[in-house]
């Protein structure tokens, strides 16, 4: 108490605290709570990172101040913990380890429980009440690695069943029994399956593919955009595996010949589903079956998950709060662009915009937006689509690609009318897409007075912590594109490998061209100039190329140049 009365009236809260235990100088207390300030961050989470006091001491104290109970996790089974309920993204972001759950109260491991932003976002994400449970810092860390790893799926369990446990039939009776015998969800082809699809969600796989061949099986993940095997059942099992996988989906399991197109809902708790889009097709020895999984939760990470370099997240954020005019987005498939799109369409999701969308197909389905599925067979095109918005009283429309003059001209009309109207091309950067729209017949005086953002972008894979420092010679980094000046402070990184990563990377992140239209590229533009031209003076204007934003990630220490040169052209 008498330690207390010698704190300075200039601190408050836990920095007073500290100060009254002896953890730390009155004079460390006052300049950890005016740095924090500055950082927009939390005392506790300053302290953590950037003191050297012990974590579990530091815990000890702020679960006094703060009323939060502290857990020691080192006496949790960590196999018991609900891992599955956040995305593991988010776990590993912000350090948050799910350990209860209570009804529908989610209880989550976390080194600042005052953090109301994380909470918030794990909340919304997960659909769970969050309830936070303070964790020294050090421990916590070792309990995500270990949790991450205990949910690792073991697929030596599916062969261990014994096929005579499974029992072989004709594919009529096959059919008959997988469609109408409630008993099938307790087979181990269903107990197998859904162990796969829970360890691609766990692991961010973007697809998953199925695939019989004469003397074997296959199971491959895309991850970090490229696949990898993950389990090779029997090829026994081809028919039953590829037969549950069309039930789950709706598809006709009696019809082999042709190719069919379905989805899978799988709830992980009452209140978090993910989607799955899944498309069959006849291959030689049966059926190849590849899922395309569709997180709703990627879009949710918000503007800063993408990737932007800072000055390119506020040219975007500025198009996507005007309130009109066209956003383009390019881009191959797998580029990221439909994630892109969603993170600003969830920008805009008030109760005071009408949002629609037409997509082939709708991949990711939010609340509060009217969401169309082109069906060619019924006449249902984006053109006919887009008509229909424009009577519905639209304020934000987007269109899933331009692929022709008329959804161009609908499209363009659109955003000269009053609304917003974001959608995707398939070029290589964004110079290109300008001419591809002149090349389609759209004059270019529609083009300059609707078009206010062209994008380009691409996925790049991260490196892992496990990183190494990378001792290349001057001239093969002068030639990769760095400045010779820029080389004397330049520290760059190569994939190692462990255990806990893919081959040396792990997750991926978006690189940009972020090209707005400017007086001076619009002036090219009515002059009918090339992409060249165009380009040319987007460089004047310091608008970063896809391969500059991506020396810029590996001057950053996030990927590396094996990686950049994989996806982007010298």
């Amino acid at each position: 108490m008498n330690t207390e009365l010698k704190v300075s009236n200039h601190l408050h809260g836990f920095a007073r605290r500290l100060v009254s235990e002896g953890l730390v100088e009155e004079q460390a207390a006052l300049e950890a709570a005016e740095v924090s300030a500055k950082q927009g961050c939390t005392i506790l989470a300053w302290m953590i990172r950037e003191n050297g006091l012990d974590p579990e001491v530091l815990a000890q104290a702020a679960s006094v101040e703060y009323g939060v109970p502290l857990v020691d996790v080192r006496s949790i089974d960590l196999k018991l913990a609900p891992i599955s309920l956040v995305d593991e993204r988010l776990i590993t972001k912000h350090r948050a380890l799910p350990l209860f759950l209570r009804g529908n109260s989610l209880f989550i491991g976390l080194p600042d429980p005052t953090d109301h932003e994380v909470i918030d976002e794990i909340s919304f994400s997960s659909g769970f009440h969050v309830e936070p449970i303070l964790v020294a810092a050090n421990l916590l860390d070792e309990a995500i690695e270990k949790a991450l790893e205990s949910a690792e799926t073991e697929f030596d369990d599916f062969e261990e069943e014994g096929l005579e446990d499974i029992g072989f039939q004709l594919e009529a009776d096959e059919a008959a029994d997988d469609s109408s015998d409630p008993a099938v969800d307790e087979t181990p082809v269903v107990r197998f399956i859904n162990k796969v699809l829970l360890d691609a969600i766990r692991k961010g796989a973007s697809d998953i593919h199925f695939e019989p061949y004469e003397t074997s099986y296959r199971i491959r993940y895309r991850l970090d955009g490229v696949l990898k095997s993950v389990a090779s059942p029997p090829v026994q099992m081809a028919r039953r595996l590829s037969s549950r996988l069309k039930v789950m989906a709706g598809l006709d399991i009696a019809e082999k010949r042709v190719p069919q197109d379905g989805r899978i809902k799988l709830n992980i708790s009452r209140t978090k589903s993910i989607d799955f889009r899944v498309s069959t097709c006849p291959i030689l020895f049966g059926e190849k079956v590849v899922l395309r999984i569709l997180d709703s939760a990627a879009t949710r990470l918000g503007i800063e998950g993408l990737g932007f370099e800072p000055e390119q997240q506020d040219v975007y954020h500025a198009a996507v709060k005007k309130p009109y005019g066209m956003i383009l987005v390019t881009g191959p498939t797998g580029s990221g662009k439909t994630v892109t799109l969603y993170t600003a369409l969830n920008i805009l999701n008030e109760d005071g915009r009408n949002i629609s969308t037409v997509e082939d197909p709708v991949e990711i389905r939010v609340k509060g937006i009217n969401q169309v599925q082109q069906n060619m067979k019924q006449g249902m095109t984006f053109a006919r689509a887009l008509r229909s918005f424009l009577r519905q009283d639209p304020d934000v429309i987007m269109v899933g690609e331009i692929r022709d003059l008329e959804t161009a001209e609908i499209a363009i009309k659109a955003a000269q009318t009053g609304h917003l109207v974001l959608s995707t091309l398939h070029t290589n950067d964004a110079p290109q897409s300008i001419t591809r729209l002149m090349n389609m017949g759209v004059p270019s005086y529609n083009i300059t007075s609707a078009v206010n953002l062209v994008m380009a972008q691409r996925l790049i894979r991260k490196l892992h912590k496990c990183k190494v420092k990378d001792d290349m010679p001057d001239e093969a980094l002068i030639k990769a594109g760095f400045a010779k000046e820029a080389l004397k402070d330049l520290t760059i990184f190569r994939p190692n490998g462990c255990s806990d990563c893919n081959e040396g990377y792990r997750g991926r992140t978006g690189i940009f061209e972020v090209m707005p239209i400017s007086d001076s590229i619009a002036r090219i533009i009515l002059e009918e100039g090339n992409a060249m031209k165009i380009a040319q003076q987007a460089r004047e204007e310091h608008v970063a190329d896809l391969r500059h934003s991506a020396l810029k990630k590996v001057a950053a220490g996030v990927t590396d140049l094996i990686e950049i040169n994989r996806v982007t052209k010298d």
